[in-house]
Formats: C-alpha cells, structure tokens, sequence
C-alpha cells in the first residue's frame, strides 16, 4: 500500500526504509483520525498519511510530533474562513477553498483527494502533507514563524540569514513578474515559505540544489537528510 500510494517511498534505501516503518507505527498508535463530512477512516486513509508525515522525521533525534494529537481528514477540498496576507501586504478574509491546515495546538486537517494526488507524483514540488507537517515542525518553537527548533545559536544566525534572503528575493521576484522555482505562496509568510520550501526540498531536491545551494544545506542539515544526492543515485529525477 505504501509503496503505491506514496512513491517517495521507493527513493529510500533498506535502512531507511526500516526506520520509516517504525516511526509509522509510532504515528498510527500516538494521533487520532477523524474523518469529516462524511468520510470514513481506513487504514489506507491512516497509513498513507503516516507515511508522509514520518518522511519528515527521518534520522532527527526528535518528538513524533509533540503537539499534535488529531489529524481530521475531508474527502476533498473543504472551505473554512481565512485571513491570508499578500506578498503586496494586502489581507484578504473570508471563505477560501483548502486543502489543508495546521493548527498551533492539537489539530492539523488534510483534504484526502489531495494527499493522493500530492504523493501521486513524487517529482512535481507539491506535497499538501510535507506543507502541513512543516508547520508542526515550525511549531514545536514555539510559534509557526518559519524558524524551527535548531538548537545552537549559530544556527539560527545562518538560518535566519539564508531562508529570510531567499523569501525576500521571492517577494521581490513576484513583484517584478519573474518566475521562481519556489512556488509564490511561499511569499505570504516566512512560516508558509518554510513549508513551501520543504515541500521543494524533497520532491524537487536536484533542481533545488542547483539553483538555491545556501538555502538546500540549511535544509538538509535541519532533517538530515540529503535526497538530491538520494535521487541521482538511484534514478528519481528530481527536477
């Protein structure tokens, strides 16, 4: 079931592989799913998710999540009440189409057509189950701000130096009408363009490597893994 629903999967080498399937077990005994409007939780439904989530965890010496207890899970695409900041700092409120969301405290929700169609294709840059995931990561700060937990303070001085670089040049790449490999939400926020970010980081690590280098290493020395050197060897594309 893993292997069809998430492809990613197949990237994995046996090792670590054996370690995704124990943090999946972790996940499925300590978050409860909820389906909603309608929707019936199923294993398929539990597990694909839970092999998602676990990806981001891989060889990090961290709680599975911490704050995190329920996952509520729509058939597709729902509507909820939203205030998004533009890149033009204009805000915009009311009713909005989504595909998920992360809540600071206790909850995350995830559109299920959505989460099949983000791990259908491991190569497109777009996974609503890494975005969302990020945010819990983001969280366990303390605050969903784009800086997570990194320990040491030379860290943060370098994080803060690379990703705030990079999301400025977004911001400054829309407004001039230039085209980014970093997909334009990540310029609401610096949270949501470091869950846009890991999303690219994963499916699309190659390219990313190419043209963000600075910004790819502070990636991968955050989850301690490196997926373009993963892709070119065992064939998964990447850009």
């Amino acid at each position: 079931m893993i292997d069809h629903n998430v492809p990613y999967v197949r990237t994995l080498n046996e090792d670590d592989r054996r370690e995704l399937g124990s943090v999946i077990q972790v996940l499925l005994h300590e978050k409860r799913f909820e389906g909603c409007a309608g929707l019936k939780i199923t294993d398929e439904i539990r597990v694909t998710i839970a092999a998602q989530a676990a990806v981001l965890l891989l060889h990090r010496e961290t709680d599975y999540y911490p704050t995190l207890k329920t996952i509520l899970v729509y058939p597709s695409t729902y509507i909820a009440h939203a205030k998004r900041r533009q890149p033009d700092g204009t805000v915009m409120e009311g009713p909005q189409a989504r595909r998920g969301e992360s809540w600071h405290r206790g909850a995350l929700v995830l559109s299920w057509s959505d989460v099949l169609h983000g791990a259908a294709d491991p190569d497109d840059g777009h996974n609503v189950v890494f975005h969302e995931f990020a945010h819990q990561i983001d969280g366990e700060s303390g605050a969903m701000e784009g800086a997570p937990a990194l320990g040491a303070s030379t860290r943060y001085r370098a994080w803060a130096r690379v990703l705030s670089a990079e999301y400025d040049k977004l911001i400054e790449d829309l407004h001039r009408g230039h085209k980014s490999l970093i997909d334009s939400y990540g310029a609401t926020s610096p949270a949501e363009f470091f869950a846009v970010v890991t999303e690219l980081f994963f499916e699309r690590p190659s390219a990313m490597k190419r043209r963000y280098p600075e910004l790819y290493d502070e990636l991968a020395g955050f989850y301690r893994q490196d997926p373009a050197g993963r892709s070119s060897s065992s064939g998964h594309a990447g850009v």
